[in-house]
């Protein structure tokens, strides 16, 4: 291996697999050049891993040079805009979230359709999400959370870490589904809005269980529930919402990788092929489950179906409280 090989530096990594001649054998890509992986987020982040883990596994199973480019700003745009009008050649891939599949219902400079203008190659993670409640507040259930706030309002305040967020939208359908009546509060992510819940500034918050789970162990926070059909092995402690009494409520945080639309079908698959086989690997499972990441291993086709249900499902929520794109 030579110095343009070396192992991209992962926040999932130090794994050493077997290599797969099946995928080494399947045409000429990527012949010697190399391949940008677009993280449209900053370091740091649940994103920026399985960024940095895709390359690396692209580097390890199929000898390309894989480099991985933060290209943040514009909430995702950026990023995601680079990879919209890079060449179809299979050298330039996006490895994003949730955001990407419903950027244009919540951005006005977002003209594209995700499901038309890009590729999709894989879901690759996902992350539940969790409710949680400032506590500074007496109340121990969501039973009792929604009775508290249905009879005083004007007492609570649901934080957003961001609009268009998955927490966005389980908020909206929690509020829909309760009748409660709760400001929303907006914020520029995830961390500003726990601060001013762990200080009694915002009393709920919906987000991904890796970026809140980690929070509730000093009682500034408390877990409500989380939004699984069962629960969870990142928090077997933890009702379901079900449990807490909001039947088949399901909300999730999700990874994936695109490509360019016009990337061949067979760099398509080869990717899906790989990433499937990544996220099967045992060390690779149990290093997810410690960041409260669950792998996702599915075919292009189904990844489609999916993608297509949560953008149905968001178009919905964001109708239903006449939200406009910003």
């Amino acid at each position: 291996m030579n110095r343009r090989q070396m192992l991209v530096a992962s926040a999932a990594g130090g794994v050493g697999l077997l290599a797969a001649p099946a995928l080494h054998a399947q045409g000429a890509w990527p012949h010697g050049r190399p391949i940008r992986v677009i993280c449209p987020w900053p370091p740091g982040a649940a994103n920026d891993a399985l960024s940095r883990l895709l390359a690396q596994r692209l580097q390890e199973k199929l000898g390309a040079t894989a480099v991985v480019e933060n290209r943040t700003g514009g909430a995702g745009l950026v990023g995601t805009t680079a990879v919209l009008q890079a060449a179809p050649d299979g050298f330039t891939l996006l490895a994003s979230a949730f955001n990407t599949a419903v950027m244009p219902l919540v951005l006005k400079g977002a003209t594209f359709d995700p499901q038309r203008d890009l590729e999709v190659l894989a879901r690759t993670a996902q992350a539940p999400l969790v409710m949680v409640m400032s506590g500074q507040r007496p109340q121990r259930t969501l039973a009792e959370v929604i009775a508290a706030a249905k009879e005083k309002p004007r007492e609570w305040n649901f934080a957003l870490s961001s609009l268009g967020s998955a927490g966005h939208l389980a908020t909206i359908e929690f509020v829909r589904r309760t009748g409660v009546e709760i400001n929303m509060v907006a914020y520029r992510g995830t961390q500003p809005a726990l601060m001013d819940l762990m200080g009694g500034h915002a009393q709920l918050l919906i987000d991904p269980s890796f970026a809140l789970l980690p929070a509730t162990g000093d009682g500034r926070i408390r877990a409500l529930g989380i939004a699984t059909a069962e629960r969870s092995s990142l928090a077997p402690n933890v009702p379901t919402m079900a449990e807490a009494g909001l039947p088949d409520y399901r909300f999730q945080s999700w990874y994936g990788v695109w490509a360019p639309k016009g990337t061949p079908a067979e760099i398509n698959e080869r990717v899906n092929a790989l990433m499937q086989e990544t996220m099967r690997d045992p060390a690779i499972i149990d290093r997810l489950k410690g960041q409260l990441l669950e792998p996702v291993t599915e075919s292009i086709a189904e990844t489609r179906r999916f993608i297509g249900t949560e953008i149905t499902r968001a178009t919905e929520l964001l109708r239903s409280v006449n939200y406009q794109p910003e």
